[in-house]
């Protein structure tokens, strides 16, 4: 697959997915801190979006970048407009324009927002030698 049909790929997903996360790993397994932590805000605002994760191959990562003109992931997307990275989308969160932003039901108020999963770590070591 070329990086043109790639970022054909990631525009038309940006396009046909109200609610779209682009981050590390999987909504049920994230792969750093800022996905579980995007992830965490997205479901305790009950919204449901699609996700890519950008790990399996680096040209996802630099054309999605291209596209968006954003370097960092996680990456959230509504409505076919880039809302922010994890930074952007935790300040949103808490003041409340998030849920607003993504039509979800009005919070009480605002709301620090949750850490997420803590990311598996990527070796368990078993210590059999005491």
């Amino acid at each position: 697959m070329s990086d043109n049909e790639i970022r054909t790929l990631i525009a038309q997903a940006i396009e046909e997915n109200d609610t779209i996360l682009f981050m590390k790993g999987s909504p049920d397994a994230p792969a750093c801190g800022f996905s579980a932590r995007t992830v965490a805000m997205l479901q305790q605002l009950e919204t449901p979006f699609a996700a890519v994760d950008v790990l399996p191959d680096p040209r996802i990562r630099q054309e999605l970048s291209a596209i968006s003109q954003w370097p960092t992931i996680p990456q959230l997307f509504h409505k076919g407009e880039l809302i922010g990275g994890c930074d952007i989308v935790t300040e949103m969160y808490e003041n409340g324009e998030l849920g607003e932003a993504l039509g979800a039901p009005a919070q009480s108020g605002p709301a620090p927002a949750p850490a997420g999963a803590a990311p598996a770590a990527p070796m368990g070591i078993e210590n059999r030698l005491g």
